[in-house]
Order: C-alpha cells, then structure tokens, then sequence
C-alpha cells in the first residue's frame, strides 16, 4: 500500500508541477533570454523581467539614473542623472531573496574577520528590496524583478514635494519595463523602465515641462555592475591637491592614527612601463560624447575635454586620456562608456560633471558629463550685447559664435575635471587663469578705439593647476619608489610655484572671507578688477543700441541683451566685498610652510568699499534717455521672464527697477552680517584695520550725506539711499548678527535720524521732504519693534549664473 501512495504521488508531482518546485528551465519556458552579468528572461505575456540570480552573496554595485528626465533646471532632474551609488548584494533565507547594502561607512580593514565582524555587527544595514523565489536550482534563484524596477527609484515625488511642485507617487498600471534599453552585457546588467508617476500639481515648474501635469512620466535605469578586481591601488587624500574624497571610519586603525580615512577619487590608470619618463597606460581613459550633440557644439566639446590629456603627458603618459564619438548604437547607460551628454531643459541651468565609484577604495568606474545647451546661447546673447554687431548693411561678426563656441570648449573640460576627480578651484582666476576648474568671467577688453575685444574672453587649454592636481592623482610610481614621499615631493613643487586650491565652502558663501576664493571673476585683485570692469560697462551702455539685435526681433527684446551687460558687474562685486574684513588663509598642514593666516592691509580694503560704493552712484546706475526710448513694453507672447528685469511701472520697462536690483546686490555684500563682525573683531584686534564704524559712515557719506542730485540723477540718489537705510536696518535687526554689529548699526541708524529730523526742515523740493518723511516712518517702525522688523523686501535681481557657463559639479 505505501508503495503505491508513493508511486501515485510521483506521478501527481509530474503531471501538476504547482505541487513541486518547477527548474528555471520550466519557469522560463518561451520567454527571451539575454545572457550578461545576470542571465534574464522577459516575460513578453506578462511583462515582465525575471531575473537569474547565479550570485547569492556576492558583492556588485548597484546604481539606479534618470536617462529620460523632468526638463527643468529648477527642479534639477536631468536627463542622464545619476542617482545613489551602492554596494549590495542579494541574499537567500528560505523562500525570500533580500537585496542587503552592507554598511560600507564603518569598517574594519583588516585581515581578522573576527574584527571585521565586530564592526559589522555594530552599525545597522539596509534592505533595499525583497523578492520571493519564483524557481530554484542549486545556487540558482529566479525572481521577478518587475516591481523592482516600476518603483519610484529616483525618490522623484518626494524631490517634488520638497519643491513644492505637489504630491506624486509612482503607478504601477502607467509603467512598464523599457526593453530597448534593458540589455545583458559581460560585466554589468542594464535595465529601464517607463515609470508614471501621478498626483496633483502645485508648481509652476512642473506645469511648464509636462504636457499633463498630473501625469509626469519619466524613464528610470538600473544597473547591476561587477566590483573591480583587486589591482586597483588607493591613494591617499590630501586636502591641498584639489580632489573630492572617498570617506569612512576604519576601527581597525592604530589608536594613534585618525579614524577617518580618505581616499582620492580617481579613475584607474596605470603605466605599461612605470619606471619610463614616458609611457603608453595599460588601459587609456576614454570620454565618448553624445551623438546628439550638434555642430559646432559636437567639435567644440570634442576638443575641450581632450584638452586633459595636456595634463596626463605631464604626468608621464602618452596618449592615455582620449575623447572618441559614441559608437552609433552604443547605451549610453552602459558602465562601460565614460559619457560626456548633450542635455535640453526648459531653461538654461548647471551642467554637470557626476561619477560612479566604488565606495570600498574610491575608484572611479564611470565619469558622466550633462551639458545644457541653453548656456551656449547664453553666451551668444553676452557677445551680442557686448559687440552689438547688427549694422544694416554690414556682415555679421562671427566673433560672437567663436565667443560662445570658446566657452563650450571650457565648459566640457571643466566638467570632465569633475569626473576625473577634480573639485573646483576657485583661486585660479586670480593667477592667470590656472585652472579650468574655476568659473570663468569672460575677459572682456577694450581696444584703443573703444571696440570690445573678445580675442581673450576664455582661455584656451589646461591650465598649470590642473597638470600639478594630475600629476598628484595619476602619477604612477615605480615599484623600488616609496609612493608617499614622491606625492609629498610633488605637493611641495607645486606650493613653491606658487599655486593655489580654494573650493566651494571658501567661495560660495554670501559672506566669504578669502580675497582670492570667487565664482566668475577675473584678475589678481578683486576692487581693481571691478573698477576695470565698470569702466567697460559704462562704455558700453553709453553706446547701448538697437544694434544689439538682430533684424526683425521685436524691440522689445533689447532688455534681454541689456541684463547681462547692465549687470556685467554683479560677481566682481561679490569678490570686490571679500576684501573687506578678508582674511587670506590657505589648507595648510603642519609643517608645510604656507601661510595660515592673514589679514588684508587696510589700503586693499579700503580700495574695495570705494569700488563697491561707485557701483552704487547714480552716475553708474543710470541708463541714457535715447536708450531707455527705444525699449517699448513687451508685444503679444512675448511676456515679461525671470531673465528680464522687473517693474514697478506696469507694463512699461522701469530704469528704476534695474537700478535696484543692481544696488542691493552691492549693499547685502557689503553689509553682510559675517563681514561686520569681522569688522568689528579685526578693527579690535589691529586698530589700523577698518571697522564697521568707519565703513558705515562712508556708506553714509555716499548716500545720505552727498551732495543732492537733481532730475533723473536725483531719484537715483533717493532710491540708493533708501536701499541703504533699508540694509542698515536689517543688520541692526538680524538675530545671528553678532551684539556688537547690531549695536553699532543701531548707532547709525540714530545719528542718521537725527540727520534726517533736521533736513527734513531745510529740504529744499518736495522729493527730497518725502525721502526724509518716508526713511523716518521706516526708522520708526524698525524702533516700535527691532525684533520683528520686516523691511520691505527689494526687487530680484534677473538670473544670472549659469552666466553661459558651468558647473555646480556635482559628484
């Protein structure tokens, strides 16, 4: 009887394989196999991936990107970007497959797995996903990828919400598996999707890129990618070589080492012959630029970023970094090709130079450039402005395509710099250009006969910082050299030339302090420069016409051309005001004879407060009668745009308006909370040092205290003066500013009123009664409570930066 049972179980276990496990072969019967990394199989009926796991815990890298974006450069999802790189590794308990990402912040790096585990233990892991086994064989698991891949792996709604752009989450009958782009290769396996997400609208972004905002449907990319092999060599960070950092804490360090440990980031590259001057590299690094990219954007981009391989041969390389097209039908998303894209937006934005590397040792396995390609037209619109080339009758300059077309050749080394590992410089532009790792202003002269010229506006090639920062990174020393004493070698070399490294933190802030440390500047000194440039500016709007567009435009659009000439000033004016309360500091490490510290002398201080206040005269800030007619408001659909300037006058273009946004630029550097109390500390500390009393009161002198204007030049100087009370308060009333800043702005404010009581009398016209009247009010209110004073917020400036140019640089 037991026999029979069980010879009608055997039969019942092959005539309905649900009472058994079923091989993969059985469970993938019809579908389409890739073979690659990770054998998969799609499920053409069910639409689906199900994907062969021949690798339970073993380690790959996981990398989820954009390749189809949103459009918009506010929202900063573009296509082609790249999201969170991770090691993970897939997992087996009972029926479940759990994708685990080990913690690779905290670690152990050492030989004794007993320590290694201790540090395992200690810190919490992730599991990103979880998967049922669909079939098993072995150590071969198939699971249905699908769900995986239709999530919103981008984390794009909660990126809207953060926007304000309103509440979206991802809807799985609206999504799909994107085959075309879903392929197996030996060393990485790709998969894409069309995701949908929906919701409700809120923003105005969001509704100008999507032809139904409530339904923004977007491309997301997988990929599963082999670890490097162990050949690759980590190389030690130093905060002076210009290189973004890999970092971790390593508890097997000896006590009396740090615990953080950083590493380069950096592409493998090594020599065929390491003990040669000159050698060929193993394996070249190789840039593949989009296809789509058109000319003479394509030979533009082509040249620059082969620009870097002028660096490498200082470093003892032949022809080891190359810039090739992409292979026509090549992925673009492959990990094999490092890609340098051509990406369209809504408006002009950032590009972007972003990388994949290996978060064990910092290897860079894939650089990825995105390229807007508005910003070249940014450029155009500059040269435009600058050249006013449209004489009737006359040929067209090509200097302003050869203007723009320079820039683009900077723009894709700058950004491929990034992927190298490079962080920016933003000392460069004070030396001679040394860096394309800088944001470059461009370098605009003018010729004995009063003509711009733009022969100079960017600078061709790589720059001597960018062959040292090479030379530090990618070096590749003979096995008999002791690789720590020839990188300090090579630092010291390069601090005796006199080189310099600030970056982001040093330039970007409001407030700055290093003289040297600027975005879109230009020249050694920071206030001569700004005078230069404002002698420039003037001779241009002096001469502003309707040359500066282009046959049958509507007239209109000569504001468009006028904004970035207007404001041609606007960051020499931020670097102008880091001299004021600056301090020159360097990255120095004990023992390597730089510089620490440094206050500015008094003079280079004193000269940048009068080259900031000039900024703000009414001589420079008003605009010629014959110009200010030939600017009719704005015809049908050609409405006003956040690169136009606004108005209090309606629809008619307001002078006024322009004037205020380019004062208060002045006056919030100028009177920037952290600059005062440097003021104040270094005026205590060194009594030759300006303080903010002395500051103060030539702001006061140039404002309320001058001379009165008459006519247009007279509601200039009340504007200004008035914008000037308005900052004055604000300093006194911000809570983070410093007791002694806000006492001292409180003293000011009180000897002005006392001005303005006594002038109000003796104010000899109406205009000049109500300025009194109306800057009085406003003292009052700011003494009823200075806690809660609220002036008036000023007018926005028009967007600048990208100013035809860059990178954020995003790693």
């Amino acid at each position: 009887m037991l026999k029979r049972y069980s010879l009608l179980l055997s039969l019942l276990l092959v005539l309905v394989p649900g009472l058994r496990a079923q091989t993969l072969a059985e469970k993938t019967k019809g579908f389409q196999k890739t073979a690659g990394f990770f054998p998969f199989y799609w499920d053409e009926q069910g639409g689906r991936i199900l994907l062969e796991i021949d690798k339970l815990d073993q380690e790959i890298l996981y990398v989820s990107s954009l390749p189809n974006g949103v459009g918009s450069n506010d929202m900063g999802l573009d296509r082609g970007q790249i999201g969170q790189t991770r090691i993970v590794k897939f997992v087996r308990s009972g029926p479940k497959i759990l994708l685990l990402q080990p913690n690779y912040d905290y670690r152990a790096v050492s030989p004794n797995p007993d320590e290694r585990q201790s540090v395992e233990q200690a810190f919490a892991q992730s599991v990103i996903w979880g998967f049922k086994a669909e079939a098993r064989e072995g150590n071969r698991v198939l699971i249905d990828l699908t769900p995986f891949l239709l999530r919103d792996s981008h984390q794009l709604g909660d990126k809207l919400e953060e926007l304000k752009q309103g509440s979206y989450k991802a809807e799985e009958s609206r999504s799909a598996v994107f085959l075309p782009h879903t392929k197996g290769f030996p060393q990485n396996s790709e998969f894409e999707a069309i995701v949908t997400l929906v919701g409700k609208a809120k923003g105005r972004e969001i509704s100008s890129v999507t032809p139904d905002p409530s339904a923004l449907t977007v491309h997301l990319h997988h990929s599963f990618i082999q670890l490097p092999d162990a050949g690759y060599r980590p190389r030690a960070f130093d905060p002076r070589a210009g290189y973004y950092a890999n970092e971790f804490l390593d508890y097997a360090t000896p006590i009396d080492q740090p615990l953080v440990q950083r590493q380069l980031m950096r592409h493998r590259l090594r020599k065929k012959d390491p003990a040669a001057a000159s050698s060929e590299a193993v394996e070249p690094i190789v840039y593949y630029l989009d296809r789509g990219a058109p000319e003479p954007v394509r030979a533009a981009l082509l040249e620059g970023a082969a620009w870097w391989n002028q660096a490498f041969e200082v470093a003892g390389y032949r022809n080891a970094f190359q810039v090739k097209l992409l292979p026509e039908g090549a992925d673009p998303m492959d990990i094999r090709y490092n890609l340098i894209q051509w990406v369209h937006r809504s408006t002009r934005g950032w590009s972007y130079g972003a990388s994949i590397a290996d978060p064990r040792t910092g290897e860079i396995i894939k650089g990825q450039v995105s390229l807007g390609s508005l910003r070249v037209r940014q450029d155009f619109l500059i040269a435009e402005g600058l050249l006013q080339p449209y004489e009737p009758g006359q040929p067209v300059s090509p200097a302003m395509l050869q203007m723009a077309v320079a820039r683009l050749r900077q723009l894709a080394a700058h950004e491929v710099g990034h992927t190298l590992g490079l962080y920016h410089n933003y000392a460069a532009s004070t030396q001679e250009r040394a860096s394309v790792m800088d944001y470059p202003m461009p370098r605009i002269l003018l010729g004995a006969d009063g003509r711009v010229d733009l022969s100079q506006a960017y600078a061709t090639g790589i720059g001597s910082w960018d062959k040292r920062a090479i030379l530090y990174g990618y070096q590749d020393f003979g096995p008999a050299t002791d690789e720590a004493a020839a990188l300090q070698s090579i630092m010291r070399q390069t601090l005796t030339e006199g080189h310099a490294f600030m970056s982001d933190a040093d330039a970007r802030a409001p407030g700055g302090a290093h003289p040297a440390a600027h975005l879109w500047d230009d020249g050694p000194n920071a206030a001569r420069e700004l005078n230069r440039l404002m002698d420039v500016r003037r001779t241009l709007l002096d001469g502003f016409s309707e040359k500066a567009l282009a046959p049958g435009r509507p007239l209109a659009q000569l504001e468009e051309v006028l904004v970035p000439i207007y404001l041609l000033q606007r960051y020499q004016v931020e670097a102008a005001a880091k001299q004021i309360g600056g301090l020159y500091y360097t990255y120095a490490l004990k023992g390597d004879g730089q510089t620490i510290t440094r206050l500015l002398e008094p003079a280079e201080q004193w000269q940048a407060v009068e080259a900031l206040l000039r900024t703000i005269s009414p001589q420079e800030l008003a605009l010629s009668e014959a110009l200010l007619a030939k600017i009719p408001p704005r015809p049908v659909n050609y409405g006003r745009s956040r690169e136009t300037f606004p108005a209090r006058t309606g629809l008619t273009f307001d002078p006024l308006a322009a004037a205020e946004t380019a004062a208060t630029t002045t006056l919030e550097f100028l009177l920037h909370p952290e600059r005062a109390a440097r003021l104040e500390q270094y005026h205590a500390r060194h009594a030759e040092q300006p303080g903010l009393s002395a500051v103060l009161d030539k702001l006061l002198a140039a404002t309320w205290r001058a001379r009165p204007e008459t006519g247009p030049a007279g509601e200039l100087q009340r504007l200004v003066q008035q914008l000037a009370l308005r900052q004055l308060l604000t300093l006194a009333a911000t809570p983070t500013a410093s007791m002694g800043v806000r006492a001292m702005a409180a003293l000011k404010v009180e000897e002005l009123k006392d001005q303005l009581q006594k002038s109000q009398k003796s104010a000899k016209n109406e205009s000049q009664c109500a300025t009194a009247l109306f800057a009085l009010r406003t003292i009052g209110e700011f003494e009823e409570n200075p806690e809660k004073f609220q002036p008036v917020p000023a007018l926005t400036m028009p967007d600048g930066a990208p100013i035809g140019s860059d990178d954020c640089g995003v790693w």
